[in-house]
């Protein structure tokens, strides 16, 4: 980018808000601006970006309704700027001291924009060339997905050997981390999921012991009398609704439910959200549901980073990911998350 002091940049900005059902081109629009990248113009401790991968995750349909308080307690986008996701960049202009030109980093709020001038404390890790992780694993198992399944698993689940996990959403971008890293601890673990090559991937890639296509076991109270004849230990929560409701009915004493997302309810208001009639499963076999928000855990993320980082380079955790091309793409993208469509890790390569 030497010598270059303008560029025009395609961002993704918040038109209105969508209280119900999925966001649409109503919602969601594409612009194109003009950004200087004139040092003289870049506030101090501020760096300008060029995006190299942006992650799409399901959390960011709640900061799309308007409603700050709906059960989720996150900020909503601010009309008419553009949104922010987790992404990695390249920075190619600094007015700091911390950061160079060239320098890759990883922004928990990053811009969907093609470029972008960010503060520095807005910047969470530089990548580090020697430590030999591709960027894009910044936004897989070593972002927020992966952060989400360590918590889910380690922190809140506790997980021991010989016990019993359930993973529904199984081959999303979080399912898939959470069963390898099950594995990893020596369970048992079981995932649900909506195809049959999603249950093939998980079977042979990841590890899973067996997995459920809800779609072909609709009664999946059946299923699980099926596949947990002990009974389950930890139940990594993703969809919520009549699933939470069937697993209630296997859990064992003293069983970890971590409640890390709810997807099927997301589109919905809560008044028209599906209620959970046995809790009091959870009163007779003592059991321990958290929900968790990963900003309450950051004191964890070195721990995180370390032990999850170390799987990686030795090839004990991978990923699978849907890549799909451009700023244009982030709205599609997003609804896609809420179908049965995508298998792995949702990116968007800029």
């Amino acid at each position: 980018m030497e010598g270059i002091e303008k560029v025009e940049s395609k961002e993704c900005y918040m038109a209105g808000y969508a209280r119900d059902g999925l966001p649409s081109s109503d919602h969601l629009k594409i612009r194109t601006v003009t950004l200087s990248l004139d040092l003289d113009s870049i506030p101090d401790d501020h760096v300008a970006i060029q995006s190299l991968w942006i992650s799409v995750d399901p959390y960011l349909r709640s900061r799309m309704t308007g409603i700050a308080e709906d059960g989720l307690n996150v900020s909503q986008f601010p009309i008419n700027q553009a949104i922010g996701s987790y992404g990695a960049g390249k920075i190619i202009r600094s007015k700091s001291e911390k950061y160079k030109e060239g320098d890759i980093v990883i922004c928990p709020e990053m811009p969907i924009a093609e470029y972008s001038i960010v503060p520095t404390k807005a910047v969470a890790i530089k990548v580090d060339p020697a430590f030999g992780v591709d960027p894009v694993d910044y936004l897989s198992v070593l972002g927020v997905p992966g952060f989400a399944a360590w918590i889910g698993i380690e922190v809140i689940g506790k997980a021991k050997e010989g016990e019993n996990v359930f993973i529904s959403a199984a081959a999303g971008g979080v399912g898939m981390v959470a069963g390898q890293l099950a594995k990893l601890k020596g369970c048992y673990v079981v995932g649900s999921c909506g195809s049959d090559d999603k249950v093939k991937l998980l079977k042979e890639e990841f590890g899973y012991d067996e997995v459920i296509n809800y779609k072909k076991e609709p009664d999946l109270d059946a299923a699980l009398t099926k596949y947990f004849p002990n009974g389950i230990d930890i139940y990594f929560e993703n969809v919520g609704g009549k699933t939470l409701e069937a697993v209630l009915n296997h859990v064992n004493g003293f069983a970890r439910i971590p409640l890390c997302g709810m997807i099927s309810q997301y589109n919905k208001v809560w008044t028209e959200r599906e209620g959970v009639r046995n809790l009091l499963n959870m009163v007779g076999k003592e059991v321990h549901m958290q929900g968790f928000m990963l900003r309450s855990y950051m004191n964890r993320f070195v721990d995180f980073i370390t032990e999850m980082g170390g799987y990686l380079k030795d090839k004990k955790i991978t990923s699978k990911l849907k890549i799909n091309k451009g700023i244009e793409s982030f709205p599609e993208s997003l609804a896609s998350l809420f179908t049965s469509s995508n298998i792995g890790k949702v990116v968007i390569e800029v």
